[in-house]
């Protein structure tokens, strides 16, 4: 018998609280080491390139280890790439002999991310994508019009295993749906028949979120690579690398790593957004994820651990960070998060609610807060430097939801007089 199926917010009710989500791109394309679009930048021919699933052994692969690092990230949710461009499954695929089953490995790497990461307590997303490049019906559907029906059917096939075969799963990321890398004219959605198959997931799976990435809107917007808000009420998630931009899987030589305060601004932006930060890990080819990727998620859990209510389940705040930083909050709660530190005193204009106090996130003794003309909030009594060298959070808690002041006369505040 089919399950009720949610309503959008039900399904979105714990995604909106989650913020932070881990994405992990790994496959065959971890061996050269060049990025996950190696085969088709390269022109590697399909026969020479499966020969990587020779070599693709990982020996050192914990499931339970990449868990243990999302926990203490401070993630709520992970994104494994059960499938990329170049069409090598990391299940168990009835319909694909180009699989970590059928091939060296001998494993279903899917499954045992999904009981290690349902196992640590946090939600389960698959990424699939649409195109293979090893069919010629994807770069010419119209010269090739069989191969282009089984392309067509395999991701039907393999999101239905997909959906069945793993238990409750939260997140379905879908990617790759452009035909001919965006050369074609085609209409997406029914060339894809995305309509069909996103029923079908959703019959299986009632409570599934669904990006917007198989030519329907679904229930997310995926910014990628730049932290860009959708409208209030809409879904959103911006994806992106902790190195190069270039590249999602494992890059060997990447000397452009994003520094801590670079992502946990970023992160920040998100939630000021209401929206979800999924940041990317490329693990090498043994499994094991590099020191460089580690450290900064770490960190960035150290963090959360001590700024962590600013963060999860946070709404809009529509007061104004300025050069300061961000706001989020949470009723009556505003959280201010000071990326730049002003010293012993910050001062927010245009403050309509009162301030009833206000204290940093990890710190006991509560700072003095005043309101002056112009709606001025002055909060005093702060350390001469930032508490933290990156994001510093200011909690303050108001007489209602924080509200903004609207300046009819947008010189009055020359004369001190602005209301």
């Amino acid at each position: 018998m089919a399950q009720k199926r949610m309503t959008y917010r039900q399904r979105m009710a714990w995604f909106h609280k989650a913020r932070f989500g881990l994405f992990i791109h790994w496959g065959l394309y971890a061996i050269p080491g060049r990025g996950e679009w190696v085969m088709f930048q390269e022109r590697i021919p399909k026969d020479q390139y499966a020969k990587l699933a020779d070599r693709f052994n990982p020996r050192k692969f914990d499931a339970e280890a990449w868990a243990d690092l999302a926990v203490k990230a401070g993630v709520k949710y992970a994104v494994l790439t059960t499938r990329h461009h170049d069409g090598f499954c990391l299940f168990d695929s009835q319909v694909s002999d180009f699989t970590s089953v059928k091939t060296r490995a001998k494993r279903d790497f899917v499954a045992e991310y999904v009981t290690a990461f349902r196992k640590a307590g946090l939600k389960v997303g698959f990424y699939y994508s649409l195109l293979d490049w090893r069919f010629p019906g994807y770069f010419d559907p119209d010269k090739h019009p069989d191969s282009a029906r089984r392309m067509v059917r395999q991701f039907h096939d393999q999101v239905r295993e997909l959906m069945t075969n793993y238990g409750k799963i939260d997140v379905l990321w879908y990617d790759g749906a452009w035909i001919a890398h965006g050369a074609s004219t085609k209409n997406v959605p029914k060339f894809w028949g995305s309509e069909k198959v996103n029923a079908m997931a959703r019959e299986l799976q009632p409570h599934i979120v669904i990006n917007n990435r198989s030519g329907i809107d679904e229930d997310l917007d995926t910014p990628e690579q730049h932290v860009t808000a959708s409208a209030p009420g809409r879904g959103w998630e911006s994806c992106m690398t902790i190195g190069d931009s270039c590249g999602w899987g494992c890059i060997r030589n990447n000397p452009n790593w994003k520094t801590v305060p670079q992502l946990l601004q970023n992160l920040v932006t998100a939630a000021a957004g209401e929206g979800n930060y999924l940041l990317n890990v490329g693990p090498q080819p043994d499994g094991t994820i590099r020191n460089e990727e580690r450290e900064r998620l770490l960190a960035m859990g150290k963090w959360l651990r001590t700024n962590g209510e600013a963060v999860y389940g946070s709404e809009r705040c529509p007061l104004h960070g300025g050069m300061l930083g961000a706001w989020t909050a949470k009723g009556h709660v505003g959280y201010l998060h000071v990326f730049r530190w002003p010293g012993e005193e910050a001062v927010v204009p245009l403050v309509k609610t009162k301030a009833k106090w206000a204290r940093l996130l990890g710190a006991d003794k509560r700072a003095k807060v005043r309101q002056e003309e112009n709606g001025r909030l002055v909060i005093s009594g702060l350390p001469k430097r930032p508490p933290h060298p990156a994001v510093s959070v200011i909690k303050v808690a108001f007489e209602g939801n924080p509200k903004a002041m609207a300046e009819k006369d947008r010189a009055a505040w020359l004369s001190g007089k602005a209301r």
